[in-house]
């Protein structure tokens, strides 16, 4: 208490003796002994996650692709989502989580993009995406294959399907190697905010 009745803790030596001053100046700051007992948090980090899940988009049953799956009675489902601006937001989101390099971009089991010796070109990628946004619109699947080099390299490789069998997801997302886990939640938090998820199921391999 102050001598003028306030709450706020006046310095010692307005009033008090020197070893009040001392344990005055230790509460005011802190040594360096008392600081190197709240070390910062050690990163956490994933490993080898395949995440699959699906766009809450409007949902149309299609003909079964080819005689085997007519046969065994194969159901496929086609998603009403853009194709080419979902593989757009997903490069972002890659952008956005610290992944620099675009390895691979496929489409329909066709390679438009194979560059595996390039470093730090993911932005350039998005913003040249023009060269390939023909072939996306048209197409039904696309296969993105990205690296991470932070602490730990972590390659991840995205299949985004408008066509698929009913018993698998819109996009399943594997990533070989150590990824750490803000990063992943960056990715996904951005994904989930620019285009909604729905029906997410994450494992470890």
């Amino acid at each position: 208490m102050s001598r003028y009745g306030s709450s706020f803790r006046e310095p010692p030596w307005v009033m008090g003796s020197p070893k009040e001053v001392m344990d005055w100046l230790e509460a005011s700051h802190p040594s360096k002994k008392e600081k190197e007992k709240h070390p910062p948090p050690k990163k956490q980090f994933l490993k080898n996650l395949h995440i699959k899940f699906d766009f809450d988009v409007k949902r149309t049953m299609v003909q079964p692709r080819g005689l085997i799956s007519r046969v065994m009675g194969r159901r496929w489902v086609e998603e009403d989502f853009d194709l080419l601006s979902v593989t757009e937001l997903i490069l972002r989101g890659l952008a956005r989580a610290k992944f620099r390099n675009i390895v691979r971009i496929i489409v329909d089991g066709r390679i438009l993009y194979d560059h595996p010796e390039r470093k730090s070109d993911l932005r350039k990628t998005i913003d040249d995406f023009d060269e390939f946004s023909g072939e996306i619109s048209n197409g039904k699947n696309v296969e993105l294959t990205a690296v991470l080099a932070d602490v730990e390299r972590c390659t991840v490789r995205i299949k985004i399907n408008k066509i698929h069998n009913v018993k698998r997801h819109s996009v399943e997302i594997q990533m070989k190697g150590r990824i750490r886990e803000d990063i992943y939640h960056t990715f996904l938090n951005y994904l989930n905010e620019k285009i909604g998820l729905k029906d997410k199921e994450e494992a470890v391999e």
